[in-house]
């Protein structure tokens, strides 16, 4: 039997045939929670987004952008692209995409398991579970690391193997999810890039491939090319990392109100929303993380101090920036510019910060691992971190993704 046809199936048992649809600011009796999601006039009410647990988040409620979605990500053009696929999905809301997911041709899917903690959305979450078997609802937040902990002690990763990352990109594991509109989802975005050299969360299992929904102002900066003023220090890491694709047109997901949830008020909907308020433009992404990792395990934490220091001093040629590193710095520049080295393994220090490429960052960061007088980086890895982003506070600056991160203190 069809998904489509246990969800019909499912909806008869738990739907009668005397309920009622009241428009108001009431729950409606037609939708008592089961696996086919209510019409999409009613989710201002069923959902409420004031509570801050969910006030910055979106969720797609139109199910054919969901199936889209779900065909871009998982089949067709993507390189994750492939059958027997474990999926988990964070920051679901009430789980359109999560049906768009499971109507997928038979066999891509088979396992979704989905995180989410907010109850209402859980309430049209768990019939899922119940109409389908592949189904698997975590009631856990997806910014905790103790959750991906959790799944593991629930036996729900034990048939994922370990797969080494010259071998290819992982044949089974996919994690998907909605980015959050606010400092966190910002945060979040970063944390999972960075995690890849250091073979950390889901990674340890491999090339997992991620896909994104995120808003078009973290997409600009995280996707930023070199000579270009978004670029920061999250746009090299990203491109240190992984390969970064658009799944769909900009145009599938606009405009905001025919996708997703929440939809705008009417006097907002006349204004142009600000980038991180609900209402900015989204973008669907893929990211597969490379075959090799120019970023050496141990060495991120020291990446990370490089980065941060000279993004502050963007538009500055390197010869100038560098002693920002440390007292002394100034003595990495004989290495980097070494006549007698192929032109490969040299640096052009006139080049501004921004115009660096990642061969360039390389070079330095293994001149800066190399020099005896470097000042010592705290690791991470000594650091307990309860969450994704928490753990961007292992450095004594937090990370972060805009270019003028440091300067505001933030």
């Amino acid at each position: 039997m069809s998904f489509t046809s246990v969800l019909r199936q499912q909806t008869r048992t738990l739907r009668t045939t005397k309920a009622l649809r009241l428009v108001g600011a009431v729950r409606y009796a037609s939708s008592k929670p089961d696996a086919v999601l209510p019409p999409v006039h009613e989710w201002r009410e069923l959902f409420k987004t004031a509570p801050l647990i969910v006030r910055d988040r979106i969720s797609l409620a139109n199910v054919g952008t969901a199936r889209t979605l779900a065909e871009a990500f998982l089949s067709g053009k993507s390189k994750a692209a492939g059958r027997g696929k474990t999926v988990i999905e964070a920051f679901p809301g009430p789980g359109a995409l999560s049906r768009g997911l499971l109507q997928l041709d038979q066999g891509i899917i088979e396992k979704l398991i989905i995180l989410e903690d907010y109850e209402p959305y859980l309430e049209w979450l768990y019939p899922l579970a119940e109409a389908d078997p592949r189904v698997s609802v975590v009631p856990r937040s997806g910014f905790s690391w103790d959750t991906y902990q959790y799944l593991e002690e629930q036996g729900l990763m034990d048939h994922i193997e370990k797969i080494p990352f010259e071998t290819g990109v992982h044949p089974q594991l996919h994690f998907i999810s909605h980015i959050p509109q606010n400092i966190k989802g910002e945060q979040l975005v970063a944390q999972l890039f960075r995690n890849i050299p250091e073979k950390s969360w889901l990674f340890k299992y491999g090339r997992v491939p991620m896909s994104f929904i995120l808003g078009e102002w973290i997409l600009e900066r995280v996707s930023a090319g070199r000579k270009t003023l978004p670029r920061c220090k999250v746009s090299v890491i990203a491109e240190a990392t992984a390969d970064l694709q658009t799944a769909v047109r900009s145009a599938t997901l606009q405009p905001y109100d025919n996708h997703f949830h929440p939809v705008r008020s009417p006097d907002s909907q006349s204004k142009k929303p600000d980038s991180r308020r609900i209402g900015h433009p989204l973008a669907a992404v893929n990211v597969v993380p490379h075959a090799e990792q120019v970023i050496a395990q141990g060495l991120l934490e020291k990446w990370d101090y490089i980065l941060r220091r000279l993004f502050v001093l963007k538009s500055t040629p390197l010869k100038k920036a560098i002693g920002s590193l440390a007292l002394g710095a100034e003595s990495l520049l004989k290495p980097l510019t070494d006549p007698s080295l192929p032109p490969e393994q040299r640096v052009d220090v006139n080049e501004p910060i921004r115009n660096l490429t990642i061969n360039d960052w390389t070079l330095i960061a293994r001149a800066f691992d190399n020099w005896p007088f470097a000042p010592e980086v705290r690791p991470s890895s000594r650091i307990r971190c309860t969450s994704l982003t928490n753990s961007l506070q292992s450095l004594v600056i937090t990370d972060g993704i805009s270019g003028d991160f440091d300067r505001r203190g933030r």
